[in-house]
C-alpha cells in the first residue's frame, strides 16, 4: 500500500470545487470554519474601535458575554464570523499580520476614500490582479486588509 502523504495532488479540476486547494496530510479537515479574527488594541481603545469598525467599516457591533467584558475591547459581526478587538496591555501594532475584509459590491473606491477622509492612509495593491484590494491601518497602526 503506498503512503497517502506521499502521493501528489490531483490537478486542478475546474468541475471539482476546491480542488485547487492544498491540504497537507491525508487526513480530513478537523477545522471547518472560522469563527473570528482579534487584532489587539491598547487600553481604553473602545470608542475609537467603534469609529473606525462600526461607523467607517458599517460593522455592527456584537455584545460581549459577561465572563470577558470586563477585559475592554469590542467584538463586532463580519458575515458569520466576528472580529475581536481585544485590549493588549504590551500593545505593538501588527504591521504584516491583518484581517481581510470584503466590502459590499461597487463599495471599496467609497471605502477607501472615507477613510483617506477620516485620516487613515489607503495604500492600493494590485498585485493580484483579478483582485481589487487596498490596505490602511486602524487607529494603532495595525494593517487592515479590504477587498472587493
Amino acid at each position: 500500500m503506498r503512503d497517502r502523504a506521499k502521493v501528489a495532488p490531483r490537478a486542478h479540476d475546474p468541475a471539482r470545487p476546491g480542488s485547487g486547494r492544498i491540504r497537507s496530510g491525508a487526513m480530513a479537515p478537523r477545522v471547518t470554519g472560522l469563527a473570528h479574527v482579534q487584532v489587539a488594541a491598547p487600553a481604553g481603545c473602545e470608542a475609537a474601535a467603534r469609529r473606525f469598525y462600526g461607523e467607517l467599516l458599517g460593522l455592527l457591533e456584537v455584545p460581549k458575554p459577561p465572563g470577558v467584558a470586563a477585559s475592554g475591547g469590542v467584538w463586532f459581526a463580519v458575515g458569520g464570523q466576528e472580529l475581536h478587538v481585544g485590549v493588549d496591555p504590551a500593545f505593538l501594532p501588527a504591521r504584516k499580520a491583518h484581517p481581510g475584509l470584503t466590502v459590499a459590491d461597487g463599495q471599496l473606491d467609497a471605502l477607501a476614500a472615507a477613510l483617506g477622509a477620516a485620516g487613515h492612509a489607503v495604500s492600493w495593491d494590485d498585485r493580484i490582479p483579478e483582485r481589487r484590494r487596498f490596505y490602511a491601518t486602524d487607529p494603532w497602526g495595525n494593517r487592515v486588509e479590504l477587498t472587493a
